[in-house]
């Protein structure tokens, strides 16, 4: 979160990345192009939809050669024992991905829409539950892995409590009057305001919810460098400090698409922060990210060089 500062961290941090990183961006990352995606998928039905989606999505990843050249870059760190051709298809199969989720994600952004009809299977519910009965509320940490914002919904409706989804500014207004600019079972919270802190803590102590992604370096001292795949990638203290300032679990939760493409959305094992031990905190956190994209690397969708925090130019 982008409100930790020096004086929040715990002495034993790990150091913190140097520089500050870029945030991604792209060409069609514009209002008419969500606008113009949102009509078409709901003048479809699914199955035309995805099909839609799978079709284009080899032609976007012509469009994009150095996103492509740094996914596949990324699938070397996670496979690395894959020959040429293995990593070329699991490169194909994240773009593809990427065009399955957002085609999803634009039709469900309707007012009407009941995303709940897209899930498969729940995973680790029991996990959930055993954080939520502690009655000290919950922070959700999900990742750039499969459907996170449509997962960010369908646990608000599941739950039936106020959700509060920290979210950064889109950097086109359009886009983000667009995506969250609706009626919304979530309250979304922008990173940038420098006391989002105070109301979060609240709402956790009112037994209330807090989801945000914790796989995206912030370039502040709230960054730690943890290993990952082998190498040090700097990520966010921030939802562990959170979570120690207000004495709520953690639940790592992700919503992923299946074979039959539906979703399956998946909790894992509450992680408890004590004071002292946020960086610890996050190490589990980093392991249990790194197994869930060991399970869908094809569903990892960053376009930029995890490592360095700098994406692709």
């Amino acid at each position: 979160m982008a409100v930790v500062t020096a004086k929040t961290l715990p002495s034993g941090a790990p150091p913190a990345a140097a520089a500050a990183p870029r945030w991604y961006t792209h060409g069609l990352n514009r209002p008419a192009v969500y606008r113009a995606a949102a009509v078409l998928a709901g003048a479809l039905p699914r199955p035309a939809r995805l099909a839609l989606a799978r079709a284009l999505a080899p032609r976007a990843a012509r469009w994009f050669p150095a996103e492509r050249a740094r996914v596949s870059a990324n699938v070397a760190r996670v496979r690395p024992g894959a020959g040429d051709a293995e990593r070329a298809a699991l490169v194909d199969d994240v773009f593809r991905h990427f065009a399955i989720c957002f085609a999803d994600l634009v039709s469900t952004n309707r007012r009407k829409a009941q995303p709940d009809r897209l899930v498969g299977r729940i995973e680790g519910d029991e996990h959930l539950r055993a954080a939520d009965a502690e009655g000290r509320g919950l922070v959700l940490l999900t990742a750039h892995l499969g459907n996170w914002e449509l997962g960010g919904r369908l646990l608000a409706s599941r739950l039936e409590r106020p959700t509060h989804v920290v979210v950064a500014a889109e950097a086109d207004p359009g886009v983000e009057r667009f995506l969250r600019g609706a009626p919304s079972p979530v309250r979304f919270v922008r990173r940038a305001d420098p006391m989002a802190a105070l109301p979060l803590v609240a709402a956790l102590r009112r037994h209330e919810i807090v989801a945000l992604q914790g796989d995206r370096a912030l370039g502040t001292r709230g960054d730690a460098l943890v290993d990952f795949f082998g190498a040090p990638a700097p990520f966010p203290l921030g939802p562990f400090v959170l979570a120690r300032a207000a004495g709520a679990p953690v639940v790592p939760a992700f919503c992923l698409l299946d074979t039959r493409l539906r979703y399956t959305v998946v909790m894992t094992e509450p992680i408890r922060v004590a004071t002292g031990d946020e960086p610890a905190a996050l190490a589990a956190w980093v392991r249990v990210l790194e197994a869930m994209v060991r399970r869908a690397p094809e569903q990892w969708f960053n376009f930029f060089d995890v490592w360095s925090g700098a994406p692709a130019s």
